[in-house]
């Protein structure tokens, strides 16, 4: 077992992009449901942004609320909080020392004394600041314990390298998933594991490709996935080949592909020299959490028949838009 912030965490996480933005909010009651229910499933790393949403009602707001209703549930949970994002529509970021201290001071305004910043950090590096002055700014908001740990997001290994070279760097958060396997290429993996960084998947079911759910673009939801390269027409063609590979193999399994896609993503902590992994998926319902945290078991065998899926059905189009990819170390 791993810790974040001192506290013991699973290989289950919680995305809660999904409950606050791009589908527009959950109802709370129902929102509350998913989070009580994943908690008790034993995913206790949940991952939010002050981004994730509109300024007056984003994924600080649904913990707020949440821990009011329920603050015996406020010491279980690791909530983790990417910030940095001065302007979503130009992609600014400002990772200076005094737009870190700003941002973590308005998010524990909003939190309102309902939850701890379990771990702080940025949502993308911001080109115009060094890693090294961002680092040492969030360290000394660890120090002052308005937060409880850094993280960093979509950074290369020599960014990781570096700022570890200046602070204790708790989590780094990465988009990793069975169509998305960069990090055990370019050495991200491996930098975290250097360094005793928890490696935590976003997207890890591809924003529901991997699911089998998407098969053309008009099932995709009127979000931001409908820019992406990966998810154009031609693109998803060439996509659901793969898709449909790793759906009958996890039939063959007894399992959903969903469940195939994040219990590979789990065992790769197993090979050396990697480092503990937590996919984050997201989920709307307390069914399809419960369908998310339900490991399977992989063998050797099924390792090597998934890898050859994969060798040959490359995947078609990049993870994201030029605007975005900008601020994408790789």
């Amino acid at each position: 077992m791993a810790t974040l912030a001192g506290k013991q965490i699973s290989q289950n996480g919680l995305g809660l992009m999904r409950l606050i933005w791009h589908y527009g909010p959950t109802p709370d009651e129902k929102a509350f449901r998913v989070l009580k229910t994943a908690l008790s499933a034993g995913a206790n790393v949940w991952n939010g942004a002050d981004f994730y949403g509109l300024p007056n009602n984003n994924s600080l707001h649904l913990m707020n609320r949440y821990f009011t209703a329920y603050p015996e549930d406020a010491e279980k949970v690791v909530f983790t909080v990417k910030s940095g994002l001065v302007d979503m529509k130009t992609f600014t970021m400002d990772g200076s020392r005094n737009g870190l201290r700003a941002f973590a001071d308005n998010t524990l305004k909003i939190l309102d004394g309902k939850k701890k910043i379990d771990i702080f950090g940025l949502g993308r590096v911001d080109p115009d600041v060094p890693i090294e002055e961002s680092v040492k700014a969030l360290a000394e908001l660890r120090v002052e314990g308005k937060i409880g740990g850094i993280q960093m997001s979509e950074v290369r290994a020599d960014t990781i390298r570096r700022a570890a070279s200046v602070t204790k760097i708790d989590m780094v958060e990465a988009e990793v998933s069975l169509w998305s396997r960069e990090v055990f290429e370019n050495e991200v993996a491996e930098a975290c594991a250097e360094n005793d960084i928890v490696l935590v998947a976003h997207t890890p079911l591809g924003a529901g490709m991997l699911t089998g759910s998407i098969k053309t673009v008009d099932d995709l939801p009127q979000t931001h996935h409908r820019t992406v390269p990966r998810f154009q027409p031609e693109s998803i063609a060439q996509n659901r080949l793969l898709v449909e590979q790793l759906e009958r193999f996890a039939e063959s399994k007894g399992c959903t592909a969903a469940q195939l896609a994040l219990t590979w993503l789990k065992v790769q902590s197993r090979k050396p020299g990697m480092p503990f992994i937590v996919p984050i998926a997201g989920a709307r319902s307390e069914e399809r959490v419960l369908e998310n945290m339900a490991d399977i078991e992989l063998d050797d065998t099924d390792l090597e028949r998934i890898q050859s899926i994969l060798d040959n059905y490359p995947v078609a189009g990049a993870r994201y838009p030029p605007a975005a990819a900008r601020l994408i170390e790789y």
